[in-house]
């Protein structure tokens, strides 16, 4: 694993930050922070501490917008990736990514990519609970399955624990896969649900729309930058008690397996750092 100050990391992100913050807004597009950096902001105004990644919420709408027009949008080193438009890409939704930076993250098997923001699309569910139920299950079951088709069927050997892997990639195409999770997603709106869900880590996670509401502005490392407008609300039902610090040993940061601030990823080098083992 990488060895590294976190805090020229923030940094830089948070430049990466401010330019997609004046890109959406120009766009008359919906962001929110969310999950660890909407934590960050309501109890620290600025990042935790400890915490090396930025996330953000879009609803599918204006999200699916931000796909269609990354290409003309975003300034450059700015640059999008998402499962849409790379079969190889095995996560459910989008990163925007400095293409002048490098990191490996042990997700991705060794492959390259820039420092980045997530962006997760935001999602309506069923208000009924059996629909809700049975929509969380396909979600599941759809999550572990892109997980699967994806992973490095040989990371524990070559033995029987391979077998499982290979037979799933050989009976379900990625992209094929990656439309039918999107598809079970986009099922229900998010401008018209009475509850949502993030839907990103693979939780069953949901909440009321209303928590989300109108982009509010929030301090973040002395820029304002848009976050769920029932903070209060949202962090509790995301993080319980949200206001009290964690104990030390659960302070975790992403622990990089190679990170270069300095170096654009397509100059990267594979010998340069092992290949990240999850």
């Amino acid at each position: 694993m990488a060895t590294y100050d976190i805090r020229p990391l923030q940094l830089r992100m948070l430049d990466d930050l401010l330019e997609i913050d004046r890109t959406l807004r120009a766009h008359g597009l919906r962001y929110y922070m969310v999950s660890g950096t909407m934590l960050g902001a309501a109890r620290h105004k600025g990042f935790i501490p400890w915490d090396d990644d930025i996330d953000l919420g879009m609803p599918r709408a204006d999200y699916e917008q931000l796909l269609a027009h990354w290409r003309e949008w975003l300034p450059q080193p700015l640059e999008l990736v998402c499962p849409e438009e790379d079969a190889d890409y095995p996560l459910p939704y989008a990163k925007i990514q400095n293409a002048e930076t490098t990191v490996v993250e042990k997700t991705y098997r060794g492959a390259p990519g820039g420092i980045f923001v997530d962006v997760f699309p935001l999602d309506g569910v069923p208000e009924g609970r059996v629909a809700r139920w049975w929509h969380f299950r396909r979600f599941l079951v759809l999550r572990k399955l892109v997980y699967f088709i994806y992973r490095d069927p040989f990371k524990h050997g070559r033995g029987m624990r391979s077998w499982w892997p290979r037979i799933l990639q050989s009976l379900f195409p990625r992209q094929a896969t990656q439309r039918r999770l999107r598809r079970l997603l986009m099922s229900v709106d998010f401008d018209g649900a009475r509850y949502v869900s993030e839907h990103y880590n693979g939780s069953t996670l949901y909440m009321p729309r209303s928590y989300f509401g109108t982009p509010t502005a929030y301090d973040f490392e002395g820029h304002k930058i848009l976050g769920v407008a029932e903070a209060d609300a949202y962090l509790t039902r995301e993080y319980g008690a949200w206001r009290e610090l964690p104990p030390v040993e659960k302070r975790h940061q992403h622990h990089f397996h190679y990170l270069n601030l300095h170096q654009p990823y397509r100059a990267y080098k594979p010998t340069e750092a092992q290949p990240p083992q999850e």
